[in-house]
């Protein structure tokens, strides 16, 4: 069987400017998350910002089957062209994976036509990630619950569309909640946002999420479904 082709993009920028997480991923968000990825089996290469058309040429995108999407300090800089071909891809059946912070990237905002607004509180708390559908497939192998014993808090009410599927809630020590692993059909394509990921916590090390992750790609990768032709169909099927 012909492996799973992953993209993971990551902006790249806080390992070069932040001490804190160069400690905590000196090879980079994107190594970390790919590392994870190759573990169970998928092609993964790896894209940062700040390659020649965000490493996401059009060569690249035909040759993804899924992308993950890290984001945080530097959404302006993705080039609106390179947002467009991205999106046209996902319509087209390539899987997208929005990771944390990038519910506010121009791709996903692209995707949801949406704010992406939240409330957000960075003090490290507990994260307890629980399964709200057990009989999704990204849930396969959690169980009820994980935890994530430090995480940037994000909090309800969440500017997404309904999600088509909810696979995953959050809750803080702090009290608040938050709708945390979605999913969304987009045309051919399939969206899935998963909220753990703050770039100073080793979130990315932790195997609950890992398996997250693999699941999602799984999940996300482009099934053979038909090949859909739009035209004008000026003769009717049935007679009339």
């Amino acid at each position: 069987m012909t492996p799973i082709r992953v993209t993971v993009w990551n902006e790249g920028r806080h390992e070069l400017t932040n001490s804190r997480v160069k400690t905590v991923y000196p090879k980079g968000i994107h190594e970390a998350i790919a590392e994870g990825l190759r573990e169970v089996g998928y092609e993964v290469r790896t894209a940062t910002l700040d390659m020649p058309e965000h490493g996401l040429t059009e060569q690249v995108l035909a040759e993804t089957d899924v992308l993950t999407w890290w984001g945080h300090m530097a959404h302006d800089d993705v080039s609106d062209e390179v947002v467009e071909r991205v999106h046209k891809r996902v319509l087209d059946g390539m899987g997208l994976i929005v990771l944390h912070s990038g519910h506010f990237s121009k791709i996903f905002k692209r995707s949801m036509g949406t704010s992406g607004n939240l409330k957000w509180r960075e003090i490290g708390e507990k994260e307890r990630i629980w399964t709200v559908n057990a009989a999704h497939s990204i849930a396969d192998g959690i169980g009820d619950y994980f935890e994530i014993e430090h995480e940037e808090m994000y909090g309800e009410p969440f500017g997404i569309p309904e999600p088509d599927s909810l696979v995953f809630v959050s809750w803080f020590a702090g009290g608040e909640v938050f709708r945390s692993g979605c999913c969304w059909y987009r045309d051919k394509g399939k969206v899935f946002y998963f909220r753990p990921g703050h770039e100073t916590f080793p979130t990315y090390y932790h195997p609950q999420v890992r398996r997250v992750l693999a699941n999602a790609v799984r999940w996300a990768a482009p099934t053979n479904g038909p090949q859909v032709t739009i035209e004008n169909r000026a003769e009717p099927l049935e007679k009339i």
